[in-house]
């Protein structure tokens, strides 16, 4: 029975994941200084790695899409940029993974991307909405893996 235990956590575990966020926006209203934020260092400079803003939303999120600004920050650089997602259809069909009122998305913002130089990186996602708050957002994180 143990190694049925053991070899379900090391299934569930990808060890090519540098850093995984997540936090619970309280009351469901993301202000702009309540920041997504990933903390993480960079040893193989070599390897690509794959930068991805995971969201959660629920049915009172009022809009289709959603603008956020990104900021990489690290090894004596900083960059950001402004990033739009679409999250619903027309129609107004939702475009995440439901479950209940609860809708799920992970949109890459860097592919195969390259740290040229080793060190402290932290990455930082803001809601760039007109809305402050906005509502109906549950969760937001980060995710980097190394490809």
């Amino acid at each position: 029975m143990f190694i049925y235990a053991l070899v379900f956590t090391f299934l569930g575990c990808n060890v090519n994941t540098i850093v995984d966020t997540n936090q619970s926006i309280r009351d469901h209203n993301w202000l702009y200084a309540n920041t997504a934020k990933a903390e993480f260092e960079i040893s193989d400079t070599l390897k690509t790695y794959k930068v991805s803003f995971k969201l959660r939303i629920n049915t009172s999120y009022r809009y289709s899409n959603m603008f956020v600004l990104v900021s990489v920050k690290g090894a004596n650089k900083y960059k950001r940029t402004r990033y739009q997602f679409k999250l619903a259809k027309a129609d107004g069909q939702w475009l995440g993974k439901g479950s209940g009122d609860l809708y799920t998305y992970s949109f890459p913002l860097l592919k195969k991307h390259l740290f040229h130089e080793a060190g402290k990186y932290t990455i930082e996602v803001e809601q760039n909405m007109r809305d402050n708050p906005l509502v109906g957002v549950s969760d937001v994180g980060i995710e980097v893996v190394k490809d």
